[in-house]
């Protein structure tokens, strides 16, 4: 492989890394109190202390589709950070505390001076090009043409989800991510299109550092990778178990292959934009990004333990970067 012409999009997959694993909705502003695409039954319900001598215990937020958001800490925690709320809003989940990854839990961050430094890099790479270039594919591509280019990766996704969901034991998600494979490359020219969504067949994300999760590997520590952006150990183990997984990596033309994962980075980075303001206010954007991420990351895995997938309905798309968007070199060939 030519080197020379993987040097930009490698670029362009570090510069990613300053941003979260899970793609925003684009047009969710960072005031929208829950994400829509997320089903209320999947989000964890709040815990209410006891009222004592007829305090009046608090209020549960409602968001401005008319559901409920929790907002009650548990005791001696900390309360989020405005910033943290709409952070917790786009990703769909719960706010992350101001201790840490979990409730009461400080996320495990042991190589955090490291892990600083790398974030750093990532931000100042992020602003000087891939921030441009995705501002720039945004004004000069039509919003549909964007959405069947997202369409389009996340159809091609389905065989690593679809693997790791019967690794999980979930036969009935699996037997449905084959079906909305299926549809949405037939009768989606290629997956361009998404009649599955229309057919009410869910859209649901796997891989193997969620299966890993799921057959018990719970606490790990937080990494943050110069390519890969926000991970755990047990994710970057992860990694090599979706490798084989990927069809992008199967295309042995160089120039196809990298040209296809770059449009997938800036796609990829195009509907991270909704994150930029809330990153940019922050007072501790390392931590805030470091926290959500983990938060988001343990409910997914969460929601694979307690089969929290309910038929019909869609989970939102939050696997970190996938390994197909990365160019790096073919092995294979």
């Amino acid at each position: 492989m030519n080197v020379i012409r993987t040097l930009p999009f490698l670029v362009l997959a570090l510069a990613l890394t300053a941003c979260a694993g899970k793609p925003a909705r684009e047009a969710a502003p960072a005031s929208v109190a829950v994400d829509a695409s997320t089903p209320v039954e999947d989000a964890p319900a709040a815990t209410v202390p006891p009222v004592d001598d007829g305090a009046a215990a608090p209020a549960a937020a409602v968001a401005t589709d008319g559901t409920a958001a929790p907002v009650a800490q548990a005791a001696g925690e900390s309360a989020p950070t405005d910033a943290e709320d709409d952070f917790a809003a786009l990703y769909g989940g719960p706010a992350p505390g101001a201790t840490g990854s979990e409730p009461g839990r400080p996320a495990y961050d042991p190589w955090e001076p490291f892990n600083r430094k790398v974030h750093s890099f990532n931000n100042v790479v992020d602003r000087a090009v891939a921030r441009p270039l995705a501002t720039a594919y945004t004004h000069v591509v039509p919003r549909f043409a964007r959405t069947g280019v997202t369409n389009f990766f996340s159809n091609l996704r389905a065989p690593v989800t679809i693997t790791n969901q019967l690794l999980q034991g979930r036969p009935g998600d699996a037997w449905d991510s084959l079906g909305r494979f299926l549809m949405n490359s037939t009768l989606g020219v290629g997956g361009l299109f998404d009649p599955a969504s229309k057919a009410m067949v869910p859209r649901r994300s796997e891989d193997f550092g969620q299966t890993l999760g799921a057959w018990g590997w719970r606490g790990s520590r937080y990494v943050e990778l110069p390519f890969f952006g926000p991970r755990t150990v047990r994710d970057v183990f992860g990694l090599a178990g979706d490798i084989p997984l990927s069809p992008i990596r199967t295309i042995e033309q160089d120039r196809l292959r990298i040209g296809l994962q770059g449009l997938q980075l800036v796609d990829m980075r195009s509907q991270l934009m909704a994150l930029d303001d809330i990153r940019d206010s922050a007072v501790d954007e390392y931590a805030l990004t470091r926290d959500a991420w983990l938060q988001r990351r343990n409910y997914q895995i969460e929601n694979d333990l307690r089969g929290k997938h309910a038929r019909g309905k869609d989970a939102d798309d939050t696997a970190p970067i996938p390994v197909d968007a990365m160019p790096m070199p073919n092995w294979s060939n």
